[in-house]
Parts: C-alpha cells; sequence; structure tokens
C-alpha cells in the first residue's frame, strides 16, 4: 500500500479547541469590567468611609476571581489542545471548569445564607442610602456584563471535526452546535454573574422597603432566597458538567438519530451504541452494526445527519444470518 494512501485515514483530535471561542472574549471582557468596578468600589469606600461600598467591592473581587477560572480554563483547552496526552482533545477542561465554578458558588450561597441567618439573629443599622446606590450600581454593571456573555444565541462555529472513518460535512469539518448551557465554562461565568445581580435586585427591593415601609427583615429574608436560587443554580451546573466528566451518554435525541440514520436502510440493526460528549456540544461515538450486507465504515458514517454535533465517529460492521 503507497504510503500517501494514508493520508485520507489521517487526522488530529483537536476538534476546534485549538481555537479562541467567542466564550473566551466575552468572559474576558467581563472580568475587566467586574475588575474595573472593583477597583473603583474599593478605593470609594475607603476615601469616604463607606462599609457598604468596601464590602460591595470586596464581593465584586470575589466573582472576578471566579470568572478567573473560567478565563484559564479557555486559555488551557487552546494552549494544550494538540497535546496528544488528551485521547479526545482539551474540550472536557471546559466542563471542569465549570465543575470548580458551579462548587465555589454554591459556597458563596452558602456563606451567603449564613451571613442573612446571622442578620436575623442579630439584626445590625443600615445606612440605607449609601446601601441602595450600591446596589443599584452593582445591579446596572451586572447587567452589562449579562448582555456581553450572553452575546448572540447562535452557532459557536470555532469547533471544527471530523470522524475517525472521515464522517465529514462537504466543506470539510464539522460545524458543532453550541449555545450558552452547552459551553459549561461560558454558563458558569453567566452564573456568578446571575447571582451577583440577583443578590443586587433583592438587596434594592429589601432596602427600599426597609426604608420607607420600615421592613427591616426583609433584607435577611431577602438574602436566604437568593441563597436557595443560586444554590439550585449550582446544584444544575454540578449535574450537567458531571454528565460531561463521567462519560455519561449523550442526550436521548442524539442517541435516537443516530440509530434512526443507521437503520434506516437494509436489515442493519445496531448491537451497541456509545455517544459521549468530548466537548461543549461536540461528541464521540462507537456503532456496532449487525447486517447480513454489511457496507464499508464510510458508508454508514455518511448515514449520519449532520447537526448532531457529532466529531469522532467510529464504525464497527458485522455479519449475521438474513432472516428466514
Amino acid at each position: 500500500m503507497p504510503p500517501e494512501s494514508l493520508e485520507r485515514w489521517l487526522h488530529d483530535h483537536t476538534f476546534g479547541q485549538d481555537v479562541p471561542r467567542a466564550g473566551e472574549r466575552r468572559t474576558v471582557v467581563v472580568i475587566a469590567i467586574t475588575a474595573i468596578t472593583m477597583v473603583v468600589e474599593i478605593v470609594a469606600g475607603v476615601m469616604y468611609g463607606s462599609m457598604a461600598l468596601l464590602a460591595d467591592g470586596l464581593h465584586m473581587g470575589s466573582h472576578a476571581s471566579a470568572l478567573g477560572i473560567s478565563a484559564f480554563a479557555y486559555y488551557y483547552t487552546r494552549r494544550h489542545a494538540t497535546d496528544d496526552r488528551f485521547n479526545f482533545g482539551t474540550g472536557k477542561v471546559n466542563s471542569l471548569a465549570g465543575f470548580a465554578s458551579a462548587v465555589l458558588l454554591m459556597v458563596f450561597a452558602l456563606i451567603m445564607a449564613w451571613e442573612s441567618v446571622l442578620r436575623i439573629i442579630n439584626p445590625v443599622s443600615i445606612k440605607f442610602n449609601q446601601a441602595i446606590l450600591v446596589a443599584v450600581l452593582g445591579f446596572m454593571v451586572n447587567g452589562i456584563c449579562l448582555m456581553i456573555l450572553r452575546g448572540h444565541r447562535g452557532h459557536d462555529h470555532g469547533a471544527g471535526g471530523h470522524d475517525h472513518h472521515h464522517h465529514h460535512a462537504a466543506n470539510g469539518h464539522l460545524k458543532a452546535p453550541a449555545d450558552l448551557r452547552n459551553d459549561h465554562n461560558l454558563w458558569s461565568a453567566y452564573l456568578h454573574v446571575m447571582a451577583d445581580a440577583l443578590t443586587s435586585l433583592l438587596a434594592i427591593f429589601a432596602l427600599l422597603a426597609g426604608k420607607y415601609v420600615g421592613w427591616r427583615f426583609l433584607d435577611p429574608l431577602m438574602g436566604l432566597v437568593g441563597a436557595a436560587l443560586i444554590t439550585r443554580w449550582s446544584v444544575g451546573l454540578i449535574r450537567s458538567s458531571s454528565r460531561v466528566l463521567l462519560d455519561m451518554q449523550a442526550p436521548l435525541e442524539v442517541r435516537r438519530a443516530v440509530k434512526q440514520a443507521i437503520e434506516s436502510e437494509g436489515d442493519a440493526r445496531l448491537s451497541d451504541l456509545h455517544v459521549w460528549a468530548v466537548g461543549p456540544g461536540i461528541y464521540a461515538a462507537e456503532i456496532a452494526v449487525v447486517t447480513p450486507t454489511p457496507r464499508d465504515q464510510d458508508h454508514y458514517c455518511r448515514l449520519l445527519p449532520d447537526g448532531l454535533g457529532l466529531v469522532h465517529v467510529s464504525v464497527g460492521a458485522h455479519t449475521c444470518s438474513p432472516k428466514t
């Protein structure tokens, strides 16, 4: 066999992870905005003797650190995308960062709940005007950051790919569908900013009620409500990122589409199917087919529909006796 005939079977496993993702740029912009706001609030708090400003500035700093995890994960994913020590590329770094960030977000929620309980037991005096100003400022900044992180809800075309038996799109690469939730790293950053925005919004409501109606108890109560919602978000992200980290099966609709495509013609039947995530919205698959009239592996790969996010597919065809 001439050596050049092997070229069509050779491929890498970067799957587009070496290309900067849109989420990376948006995350860096949000970190910059958060860091600037943090510095302004801390300096203002020290200059004007406002503990509310100083506390919110430090709070901003904690979220800037958490967002730094997301930025580092994007960098690490690109930096090591071609490292052959990773069997299917570095796409799972995305979910690992999302998992770690979700755990950190849950810790913030627990601290928030604990502080709220302490405030219920031992109420403290509140400087309403300063506190409302800080809450409004924080809500505005976080609102801007949420819009930046959300970006356009379309497909991220940064992750190209191919399969083990050349299941290519017509233009030579697959365009894996990915939205905000598929990118666990970006979703974790979004949740951190959302948690901050929710905290500010609840604080505004509680502070206004405390100032004008005298309901001071609402301030710590809204803290508990916010902590409960943030915890729920964290649990959801931990579950979805864990599915990727533990190589759990891809969503049912993806597996069902693969099964229907393979069994759509002739007597071919699936005897085994494994589809798992190897990055944000992209999957690898191992397929075993039994049929009395086996075809070459390229044939079965061509049956698979585009848009499933399949970037690495291995197919094994086995001969069985025809039905009588």
